[in-house]
């Protein structure tokens, strides 16, 4: 991962916007109350964490990621935002997920998946540990690609070959999966592009 982000870091959050869709709307969504701990789990440059902050001032953020590289810009997104006291970030594997991590005991009342799942290699136990380190009656929110069926099948193909050189990789098992869940909150983008979902505990 650090391979990879050494110098794609400084160009992230540029590049992004482009086509990372329906992150904003998932922070709309979140509906955090005062108090609340949301934990991102990839948290990249903590672009949505200081987004997050500003949009719900009495929620505790927490942001894990893979890459030492990503943390030193998630570190310095966060001092200049002056929110250093409010979000605090880990290095660490997302299927390793928990509170320990942060210096914290409490579990979380909400865990956030933007756009990292589809490069987890390990998601299906990403998810497990989110689940396991929920709060009762908290939540779990994704927002990733989805299966780009609705594109056609040459921009279909087109996307699927850019995304692989960034070494992502759609998971197209767990929206299938999730189409079929009882109780998931599951929206899915024009072209079926992206799905946002909010869920409790999701075992996979």
């Amino acid at each position: 991962m650090d391979r990879i982000y050494r110098h794609q870091r400084y160009i992230y959050d540029i590049t992004r916007k482009y086509y990372l869709f329906g992150r904003d709307r998932m922070i709309r969504e979140l509906n955090l109350k005062p108090g609340d701990r949301l934990v991102e789990i990839g948290c990249g440059t903590a672009r949505n964490l200081v987004k997050i902050a500003r949009r719900y001032p009495e929620a505790r953020l927490y942001g894990l990621d893979a890459s030492h590289e990503m943390l030193k810009s998630a570190a310095q997104t966060v001092a200049r935002a002056g929110l250093s006291d409010r979000i605090t970030l880990a290095h660490g594997y997302a299927e390793n997920l928990s509170p320990a991590m942060f210096g914290e005991t409490e579990p979380f009342e909400a865990c956030l998946f933007s756009y990292s799942l589809s490069m987890i290699p390990d998601w299906r136990g990403a998810i497990n540990a989110a689940s396991h380190n929920l709060a009762a009656g908290g939540h779990i929110h994704i927002v990733d690609f989805g299966d780009l069926t609705g594109l056609g099948g040459l921009a279909r193909a087109m996307m699927m070959g850019w995304l692989h050189l960034f070494h992502v990789a759609p998971r197209e098992e767990l929206l299938a999966r999730l189409e079929h869940e009882p109780g998931a909150a599951l929206r899915l983008l024009p072209g079926r592009y992206a799905f946002l979902l909010s869920t409790g505990t999701l075992s996979v």
